[in-house]
C-alpha cells in the first residue's frame, strides 16, 4: 500500500511539471510567438517589402514558435509518458524540472538576443546551448528509463519507432542550432542567421522532428479517438525516412529534390494513416467537439497544400512569398492546427485527467486559426511576388495576423482555465473529507 501511495504521489509531482511544461509552451505560443508574429507582419504589410523588417525579428519568433511553443509541449508529454511505461523512477520528477528550467531559459534568452541584440555574441550561443542540455536532461531520462521488468515484453510498435526518430530529428536540430549559433557569434555583424544558410537548415527541425513527431503520435491516437483502422505501419516508417531524406537534399542545397520529397513522405503519411479512409467506429468526442474528426482531417489538406507551394517556390519563387506560405502551410495549417485539435483533446487528460473548459471555444479557436492562415497563404504570394491587386493583399495580410492571434488566444485561454481549475480527483478529495 505504502509503494502504491509513493508511486501515486511521484505521479502528481511529475503532472505538475507536465502542467509547467504545458503552461510555458502556452506562454511562447501567445507572446514573443504570435504576437510578435503579428507584429512583424504589420510592420512589413505598412512598408510593402520583406527586407525592410529585421531579419533577427523574424528569425527569433519562428524560433519562438518552433521550439519555444510546440517543443515545450512536446518535451512535456515525453515527460508525462514515462508514467505511463512502467515504474516511475524516483529521478523523473526532479529531472523534469532541471530541463523545463534549462529548456525555458534557453528559449527565452534566444528570443530575447534576437529582440534586444545585447551582448548577442555571448548570449546566441548560449541560449543555443541552454536549449541542448534541457532536452539532453530530457533525453537521458527517458531513453534510459527501465520498463517494469514483470510486464511482458513486446516489440516496438511502428508509432513508436516513428517518434523515437523524431527524438533524434529532434536532437540533431539543437545540434545544428549550436553549431550555428557559434557560427554566428563569430563571422557575423548581427544576431541573424545569414539568409541562405537559414533557409537551408529551416527544413531540419520541421521535417525531421516536428512532423514526424505528429505522424507518429497521430498513428497511435487516430485509431482511437477518429475510430479508424490501424495504420499502415511499413509505409509509416517510410514516410518518416522519406522526410529525413528530404532534409537531406535541403541542407546540401537541392531545394527541388528537397521539396518532392517532402510530398512524397506526406502522400505516404496520408496512405499510412489513413486519414481519409471511412471510419471504423465513431469518434470519441467527450470533452470535445463534434467538428474535432473534420479539423484533424483539415491539417493534413494542409499538409498537401505545403508541399505542393514548396515545390512551386523552388521552381518560382523570387521574393519569398511562395516559400513564406509554404513554410506558414506546413507551420500553422498542419502542426499548429493539429496541436489546436489534438492538444485540446489529450493535454487536459495528461495534465491531473482533466476535461476541457469549452467545446466551444476549442471550435472557435480551430474556426479562427483555419480562416487567418487561409487568408495568410493566399495573400502572402501575390503581395510579396508583386503579382495583380498586390496592394489590396497588402491589406489582408494584418488582417490574417489579427485573426490568428485571436485564435491563439482564444485557445490558450481554454487550457488555461482548464488547467486552473481543479482535477477531478481533488474534487473528489474534497467530497470525502467534506
Amino acid at each position: 500500500m505504502q509503494r502504491s501511495e509513493t508511486s501515486a504521489a511521484q505521479e502528481q509531482n511529475l503532472s505538475r511539471a507536465v502542467i509547467a511544461f504545458v503552461v510555458t509552451g502556452l506562454l511562447f505560443m501567445l507572446l514573443p510567438g504570435t504576437f510578435l508574429g503579428v507584429w512583424n507582419l504589420v510592420s512589413i504589410s505598412n512598408r510593402h517589402q520583406l527586407d525592410s523588417m529585421s531579419p533577427a525579428w523574424i528569425q527569433a519568433h519562428g524560433h519562438a514558435q518552433i521550439y519555444g511553443w510546440i517543443g515545450t509541449l512536446i518535451i512535456g508529454i515525453g515527460f508525462y509518458s514515462l508514467s505511463k511505461m512502467g515504474r516511475l523512477p524516483r529521478f523523473a520528477v526532479r529531472r523534469a524540472w532541471i530541463a523545463w528550467a534549462l529548456w525555458t531559459l534557453g528559449a527565452t534568452m534566444r528570443w530575447a538576443t534576437g529582440i534586444a541584440a545585447a551582448e548577442w555574441r555571448i548570449a546566441l550561443p548560449l541560449s543555443a546551448v541552454l536549449e541542448l542540455a534541457g532536452y539532453l536532461v530530457f533525453f537521458r531520462t527517458v531513453s534510459g528509463h527501465k520498463p517494469d521488468p514483470n510486464a511482458p515484453r513486446k516489440p516496438k510498435e511502428p508509432w513508436m519507432l516513428a517518434v523515437v526518430a523524431s527524438t533524434f530529428g529532434f536532437l540533431l536540430a539543437l545540434l545544428i542550432n549550436v553549431a550555428v549559433a557559434l557560427y554566428v557569434a563569430l563571422t557575423q555583424t548581427s544576431p541573424a542567421i545569414p539568409h541562405a544558410l537559414d533557409q537551408r537548415l529551416l527544413a531540419v527541425p520541421v521535417w525531421a522532428f516536428l512532423i514526424p513527431t505528429v505522424w507518429g503520435f497521430n498513428a497511435r491516437w487516430l485509431p482511437i479517438f477518429l475510430g479508424m483502422r490501424a495504420p499502415r505501419g511499413g509505409m509509416l516508417l517510410r514516410a518518416v525516412a522519406a522526410a529525413f531524406a528530404g532534409v537531406g537534399f535541403s541542407a546540401a542545397g537541392l531545394a527541388m529534390a528537397a521539396a518532392v520529397t517532402f510530398v512524397v513522405s506526406a502522400v505516404m503519411a496520408i496512405a499510412a494513416l489513413r486519414v481519409f479512409e471511412p471510419a471504423q467506429q465513431p469518434a470519441k468526442l467527450n470533452g470535445v467537439h463534434r467538428s474535432f474528426p473534420f479539423f484533424v482531417r483539415l491539417t493534413y489538406v494542409w499538409l498537401m497544400v505545403a508541399g505542393a507551394l514548396t515545390i512551386r517556390a523552388a521552381a518560382a519563387d523570387h521574393a519569398g512569398g511562395i516559400w513564406g506560405a509554404s513554410r506558414h502551410a506546413a507551420t500553422v495549417g498542419f502542426l499548429a492546427a493539429m496541436v489546436f485539435a489534438i492538444g485540446q483533446k489529450i493535454l487536459p487528460a495528461f495534465c491531473g485527467a482533466r476535461v476541457l473548459f469549452s467545446a466551444q471555444a476549442m471550435f472557435a479557436s480551430l474556426l479562427l486559426l483555419n480562416l487567418g492562415c487561409a487568408l495568410r497563404v493566399i495573400s502572402e504570394i501575390p503581395a510579396y511576388e508583386g503579382f495583380a491587386f498586390a496592394g489590396f493583399f497588402w491589406r489582408v495580410l494584418p488582417v490574417s495576423a489579427v485573426i490568428e492571434l485571436s485564435a491563439v488566444t482564444v485557445f490558450a485561454a481554454n487550457l488555461l482555465v482548464t488547467l486552473y481549475r481543479p482535477a477531478p480527483h481533488a474534487v473528489a478529495k474534497q467530497r470525502v473529507f467534506a
